[in-house]
């Protein structure tokens, strides 16, 4: 499979979540600005469907609409849940005050916004403030929210988590975050200064993170960490080099 969104005026997309509703694969990514001159012309996301998982067509994308959008948003992470799209993405371009936003979706094309945008940015003077990069999954009976933020001095990304419940709508006041600390952060050679990009799945019981390691072109490679108690001291590090079931126990 290949796919490139080309309504910028070249090939360029990225940061992909697929979700399959209403019977059919639905792909929500990061595109870049126009860069013509317009205003506003920050990130976006664009939308395309499949029915195959191989052939894939571009069918909207979802433009800024809200004052905290105007710089641009992107790097969407994507969950059906109650018969709905629920996207969650990041601002982008406001350094620091970064934060994570939450929309609605019927027909996988038009999305109401959360009143209560952005919905969640860390606290504790480990870190800067900044969310970004999320990705969700239901576990516990809760949504696991996963973020990517960075020390107080902006130098250092790593993982933190914050939980809401099924039923509380998403909003602002619905998030409690789960550490005081870092949940994984750059401890490797390979992941340098930087730890970001979650992508969540679990497998017997076990979540597992699969990360980006390193910050882009240093060269950026894939990781994986294995949580078997949702607590901050918990999980395990190491580069995939496996299949999945021989991964450790």
């Amino acid at each position: 499979m290949h796919y490139a969104d080309t309504s910028r005026g070249r090939h360029y997309s990225k940061d992909p979540a697929v979700v399959k509703y209403a019977g059919r694969y639905w792909m929500y990514y990061s595109i870049p600005s126009h860069l013509d001159g317009r205003e506003p012309d920050g990130w976006a996301i664009g939308i395309a469907v499949s029915d195959d998982l191989t052939k894939w067509e571009r069918v909207g994308e979802m433009a800024a609409e809200q004052p905290y959008e105007a710089n641009g948003f992107c790097a969407p992470g994507a969950i059906v849940l109650d018969g709905a799209i629920h996207l969650y993405y990041q601002t982008y371009g406001n350094g620091p005050k970064d934060a994570i936003c939450h929309a609605v979706s019927h027909d996988g094309i038009r999305f109401e916004r959360n009143r209560t945008n952005p919905i969640f940015s860390p606290t504790g003077n480990w870190n800067n403030g900044r969310a970004i990069d999320a990705d969700v999954i239901v576990h516990q009976g809760k949504l696991f929210l996963y973020f990517a933020t960075r020390d107080p001095l902006g130098e250092i990304q790593m993982q933190g988590v914050a939980t809401a419940p099924l039923d509380s709508g998403f909003g602002a006041g619905a998030w409690t975050q789960r550490c005081e600390e870092s949940i994984l952060k750059p401890e490797l050679p390979w992941e340098g200064q930087c730890i970001e990009a979650a992508a969540m799945c679990k497998r017997e019981g076990k979540l597992l993170m699969f990360y980006a390691g390193a910050y882009n072109n240093c060269p950026q490679q894939i990781g994986c960490a294995i949580s078997f108690v949702i607590r901050r001291e918990a999980f395990l590090y190491g580069l995939v080099s496996q299949a999945i079931p021989n991964l450790p126990d």
